[in-house]
């Protein structure tokens, strides 16, 4: 691979002993193992419990010769989480598309981990390749966490730097990036279609990540035809539930009262965490359709990107519960749906925000409506 890329690109099979090694030595890394699998056990054990983590994943190292291995040593604890925290998970459009070729899967952004993880899962069910997967280096304060991340297929979008013409040329970087991906190393890859989760349920593409992707395109070429070459797939991820949301509200709601929010340092990790131990009920994978229509802006790109995610999300009981929970009527009532199914949403939303305040009350259910109140408006 180009050497310009090795800032950003995920590791290869070459780094993998190199860096086991160093994820095995890493203190922190053990501890936050240990705290996670062991949670019950008093703190006093912490310490055996460390080494013989440790020890067992020093011995699991020697079965790990190369990338493909350590997303195998994985695939057991993906299939445990759907199994454990969600009552189905199902996906449409895939059979559709004609993936000989390389794709940019375009997604809605709920959660950090799991959007790219159901892409990647609902891939590896069909017998495809999994993508490569755009992480913003916020969630990289962590050496550890940067290690990790790159293992699975993770490259790195640098948004820190205050300097402007810094910021041109990570953004350069990452175009030219990406389009050798594709054109390359033939992989597939996998980008949010915003720069941070839809806290308030309301999904839109920022024209900001197609005028990224274009920084590569030739002078000579049309935007159409260089979209067109991308093969640009929006996909709809849909939770019947969101074990963030009270967290999404308590942010948007700080927002709001304060001018601000600060987030912690520790905060994207636990979410992360939450996301991936929560209960999520229903969980769908929607892939649209390669974008083949002429564009003559990035807002256009986007437009079109929003079009299919929006079609192609699918309304579960929680909409219609929240709408109901708030008093409104419901004016695009789900026909797939009994109101048995209707109120068993209502009653876990119900226990979930019991000891809320009325503001975020309406913050979350204001989010799970979404569907209704805002998408089915916005695609008449």
């Amino acid at each position: 691979m180009n050497e310009k890329f090795d800032s950003i690109r995920p590791f290869n099979d070459c780094d993998l002993p190199q860096v086991l090694e160093r994820l095995i030595r890493n203190r922190q890394l053990m501890d936050s193992l240990v705290a996670f699998r062991f949670s019950t056990w008093p703190r006093f054990c912490y310490p055996l419990l460390r080494a013989v983590t440790r020890l067992y994943l020093s011995k699991r190292r020697s079965s790990i010769k190369s990338l493909r291995d350590f997303q195998v040593l994985v695939e057991p604890y993906m299939e445990r989480m759907i199994e454990q925290t969600t009552d189905s998970f199902s996906v449409s459009g895939l059979e559709a598309l004609d993936l000989s070729q390389p794709c940019i899967f375009v997604s809605n952004h709920r959660d950090i981990a799991l959007d790219p993880a159901f892409v990647n899962w609902s891939l590896h069910l069909s017998g495809q390749d999994t993508v490569r997967i755009a992480v913003g280096d916020n969630l990289l304060k962590q050496d550890w966490v940067a290690d990790l991340i790159r293992l699975n297929k993770c490259f790195i979008v640098h948004r820190s730097a205050k300097d402007r013409r810094q910021k041109l040329a990570d953004a350069k970087l990452l175009s030219e990036y990406i389009f050798h991906t594709l054109k390359n190393d033939a992989q597939h890859i996998w980008i949010a279609q915003r720069e941070g989760r839809a806290k308030d349920g309301v999904d839109a593409t920022n024209p900001a990540i197609i005028s990224m992707l274009s920084l590569n395109k030739p002078k000579a070429q049309s935007l159409t035809d260089y979209v067109r070459s991308l093969r640009i797939v929006p996909v709809s991820i849909s939770y019947e539930f969101d074990p963030c949301d009270l967290s999404k509200a308590k942010e948007l709601h700080t927002t709001e009262v304060e001018g601000s929010y600060d987030k912690a340092d520790s905060e994207d990790i636990r979410s992360i965490v939450d996301g991936i131990v929560g209960y999520k009920g229903n969980v769908h994978v929607a892939f649209g359709k390669i974008l083949d229509d002429e564009f003559d802006s990035a807002k256009a790109v986007a437009e079109q990107i929003d079009v299919q995610i929006k079609q192609n999300y699918k309304q579960f009981p929680s909409a219609d519960a929240a709408v109901q929970l708030m008093g409104r009527d419901n004016c695009a009532n789900s026909d797939s749906y009994s109101q048995t199914k209707i109120d068993e949403a209502k009653l876990h939303l119900s226990s979930r925000l019991c000891d809320e305040s009325e503001e975020i009350k309406h913050k979350v259910l204001s989010m799970y409506a979404v569907p209704i109140t805002h998408n089915a408006h916005s695609n008449k």
